[in-house]
């Protein structure tokens, strides 16, 4: 039976896999801020489901939270860093403390779960690290400079760790979801508090909004469904896109950056100390 570990499972991707994983008779370690908002949901799986309390900003927790994970489960199969939040502001906006705490929870967080994973998993030369990205770490839209900054760290660590850990036996997959209808433009959303007149016309038009929070065109359920398939994939793929407009947008920044190369390419070239 699979062990997964699970965060930021309050609502949301981590909430809808949480549930997909359940009710496939999976063991779960499902952890949130508040663990409270997870009791109906481990209460309905008793033998397989692990709630904890688990803030990935708090060395303490994390430790306490693998440890109890590990000491119910034996080990932790697939290791899922989904908690996270976004934040918009033109750059020149952004304010200090919220994007520190923005690179807290969406970077160095999933940094201190997975290296108190990574043990275990070394130890039984096998293991899945999922790490949830956006179609913002491949293309940064204007507006969410910062949040795109994170996602951007995120893939390349990744890729990284990617290439350290598959001798042993670990595969590492990046998901990277367009929009879902999740509460992400919701209550996960923050932006900076006070906009600069002169970016109204770029930034400024992706101030967060009631009326985008629910019109998404990505299905949670089929995203939890499309993870748990690309796991247990013979052949898993590094990158994962997930949502027609995520695949749109990154077929034209692909051809956009090719054709830029391909332009650029005698001058890229020509710096090179001569044969």
């Amino acid at each position: 039976m699979t062990t997964w570990f699970i965060t930021g499972c309050s609502t949301g991707f981590g909430r809808a896999l949480a549930e997909a994983v359940l009710e496939r008779g999976d063991n779960a370690v499902i952890t949130a801020r508040n663990a409270d908002v997870l009791g109906e949901l481990a209460a309905k799986h008793p033998a397989t489901a692990l709630a904890l309390a688990l803030d990935v900003t708090d060395a303490a927790q994390v430790a306490a939270a693998v440890r109890a994970a590990e000491d119910r489960f034996g080990g932790i199969d697939v290791l899922v860093n989904n908690a996270g939040h976004g934040y918009r502001a033109a750059v020149e906006e952004g304010e200090d403390a919220a994007v520190r705490e923005l690179f807290e929870t969406n970077f160095f967080g999933l940094v201190e779960v997975t290296k108190r994973v990574l043990p275990g998993m070394r130890g039984r030369r096998s293991g899945v690290i999922v790490n949830l990205s956006s179609i913002a770490g491949r293309t940064a839209p204007l507006g969410s400079g910062y949040y795109a900054a994170s996602k951007y760290a995120v893939e390349g660590l990744s890729g990284s760790l990617r290439l350290e850990v598959q001798p042993l036996g670990i595969r590492v997959i990046v998901v990277e979801p367009g929009g879902f209808r999740t509460d992400f433009a919701g209550r996960s959303l923050g932006q900076s508090a006070e906009p600069i007149a002169d970016y109204a016309s770029t930034a400024g038009t992706r101030r967060k909004s009631a009326a985008e929070d629910g019109s998404q065109p990505g299905d949670p359920a089929k995203f939890a469904q499309a993870v748990i398939d690309a796991v247990e994939s013979a052949e898993p793929p590094f990158r994962l896109l997930l949502g027609s407009d995520a695949l749109a947008r990154t077929r034209a920044e692909l051809a956009a950056q090719t054709a830029e190369v391909e332009a650029w390419a005698d001058v890229s070239a020509s710096t090179d100390f001569p044969d």
